[in-house]
């Protein structure tokens, strides 16, 4: 038995338009550079640039699940995931569950409910990579998987935007490693909310590609760099090889299995034989 039997075919095919695959990976440029001048600018620039990372990568994933899996999932997803984000987020400014006590600052903008709008959309922007990573690793379990890379993601997320000012916790007793000002509830949270809105989509939304739709490489792209980039910027920008140890390797720990999936794959059960 060749190693070829054992590729997912299914996951190279593209069939859309020149024009839409051009907008698709454009889109997916202009939010990677931007998270590339990230550390090279200052105070309005860099409050701008923030906001920019996550509506165009927002955008991009929305425009990917849109050309991806049809519209009824385009639709679904964003409506779902936002108004879980919301809710969830709202609950944890007035309640401080399930994250802990924090604070959003002003400088992230127009806000709906106390939430800035920006947050929810920070969501929708990986909330669709990591569904799918979860979907193809673990089906019987996506909604651990995809709660686990969430949480995992956001090992990376919030020691940068706390460092930025963009929200504060009170942080008192334990916290995450190599992040004091985080507390450990958060950490927590995101696990469970996570699992939470997982669970949500999987039920919910298309599970098949269409037949001639985009292929699975801009969410691979994008879970890529978001390791590559979390461990980088940490080490050589920020200063914090702690936060980069700590979330590569949880992050990496959730991308692995889907990395083996893609390249590996699994045996078609029909030539096991």
């Amino acid at each position: 038995m060749s190693i070829r039997q054992y590729r997912p075919r299914g996951n190279n095919r593209n069939g859309i338009s020149g024009k839409q695959n051009f907008l698709l990976y454009l889109l997916l440029a202009i939010a990677i550079g931007t998270q590339i001048a990230y550390p090279l600018i200052h105070d309005e620039k860099l409050r701008i640039d923030t906001l920019l990372v996550v509506y165009f990568g927002a955008a991009t994933m929305l425009l990917h699940s849109l050309l991806s899996y049809g519209f009824r999932y385009f639709i679904s997803f964003l409506a779902i995931t936002f108004i879980f984000a919301l809710g969830v987020e709202y609950l944890g400014v007035k309640t401080g569950w399930p994250f802990g006590t924090y604070s959003y600052d002003a400088s992230l903008g127009f806000a709906i409910l106390g939430v800035p709008l920006v947050v929810p959309f920070a969501w929708i922007m990986m909330a669709h990579p990591i569904l799918i990573a979860a979907r193809k690793t673990f089906p019987n379990w996506v909604f651990l998987a995809g709660g686990f890379g969430l949480m995992a993601w956001d090992l990376f997320l919030d020691p940068q935007m706390v460092a930025a000012h963009r929200w504060t916790w009170e942080a008192s007793g334990p916290h995450v490693p190599f992040q004091p000002e985080i507390p450990i509830s958060n950490t927590a949270g995101w696990l469970f909310a996570g699992m939470g809105l997982m669970a949500i989509l999987n039920l919910l939304l298309p599970k098949e590609r269409r037949k001639v739709g985009a292929n699975a490489v801009v969410p691979e792209i994008t879970l890529l760099w978001t390791l590559f980039a979390g461990i980088v910027g940490n080490i050589f920008f920020f200063h914090r090889s702690g936060v980069a140890l700590i979330g590569g390797l949880v992050f990496g720990l959730f991308l692995l299995p889907y990395l083996f999936a893609i390249f590996i794959g699994r045996p078609d059960s029909s030539q096991r034989n």
